[in-house]
């Protein structure tokens, strides 16, 4: 079997649909298997993969068990030389799953590989990041990337000064379609279930390339992701509230498995200071306005 595709689904029914159309339309010329890994959906997407796609391997979880938990059964059960984790809000096109086999083929010194991603209407949608550090997260807590995203030191965690147009040895390609070497995952172990979601793909890549395999991105592969579509289900508070408690637990994950406690504490430090920061101009906008509209009216 040359590529096992894993994909973790929760309610998005509608897109998993699209996205399994489009593996079973366009994928041809290698051996693959897919999994359905379904984290407890109640809007039909089980009913959905049983009536339309009976190809595919449906592994039902009783309740949302995360992102890594859910992935896990799927590679545990996979017998492909490559594995393919792919969100069900993505659709591949033609040629994209063979390529990125090729290209691995091609690349032994490769322990994973990302495709190309765009948005539905083809505008550009950048995938690849270097990995989190001390310096990226101070970067951060200054808006000097955002300011500046151009700049090869302040950008270089978004990479936001490359086109994402060569291919390139990269850190960490997005999670939502990741190419991976069954035999790096034997040697580095699959992902963190430490980790509900976000920064889970960040970690397995660091592992892959701690344990001395390189990463790369490859434009010729293209993949359309809709980008957070099981994130729409949440409300405005939740998304405002858990959601980012979640990204913050999983960020603080992260940098104490890799960085050590105290860059835990110094990441916290940076949010608080940032906070502080966006206030204090804040303060600032305001008290000029009234300024200016004291001395005018």
């Amino acid at each position: 079997m040359d590529l096992s595709i894993v994909i973790v689904n929760w309610n998005v029914k509608d897109l998993l649909e699209k996205c399994l159309g489009s593996i079973y339309e366009h994928v041809h010329g290698i051996s693959f298997e897919v999994f359905v890994s379904d984290n407890g959906s109640t809007d039909g997407s089980v009913e959905m993969v049983r009536a339309k796609f009976h190809q595919a391997q449906l592994l039902e979880n009783k309740a949302n068990l995360g992102y890594p938990k859910a992935n896990n059964r799927g590679i545990t059960n996979s017998s492909g030389r490559y594995v393919m984790l792919l969100n069900p809000d993505t659709e591949v096109t033609e040629g994209a799953m063979e390529e990125l086999v090729r290209f691995m083929d091609s690349h032994p010194e490769a322990g994973a590989a990302g495709p190309k991603l765009e948005y539905p209407d083809g505008s550009f949608q950048p995938s690849c990041r270097s990995f989190p550090t001390l310096e990226t997260e101070f970067y951060r807590m200054l808006f000097l990337d955002q300011i500046f995203p151009k700049s090869r030191v302040f950008g270089k965690y978004l990479l936001s000064y490359w086109a994402h147009d060569d291919v390139r040895e990269v850190d960490q390609p997005m999670g939502a379609a990741l190419l991976v070497r069954k035999s790096a995952i034997d040697r580095t172990g699959m992902l963190d279930q430490g980790i509900i979601f976000w920064f889970d793909e960040v970690d397995w890549c660091k592992r892959i390339k701690d344990a001395g395999q390189k990463i790369y991105f490859d434009p010729k592969a293209l993949v359309y992701h809709h980008k957070n579509k099981s994130f729409v289900q949440w409300n405005t508070l939740m998304r405002s509230i858990k959601l980012a408690r979640i990204w913050r637990g999983s960020r603080n994950y992260y940098f104490r498995k890799h960085h050590g406690p105290l860059s835990v504490v110094l990441v916290n430090l940076f949010d608080v200071i940032q906070v502080l920061l966006v206030l204090g101009i804040l303060y600032a906008l305001i008290k000029g306005i009234s300024f200016f509209w004291r001395l005018f009216f």
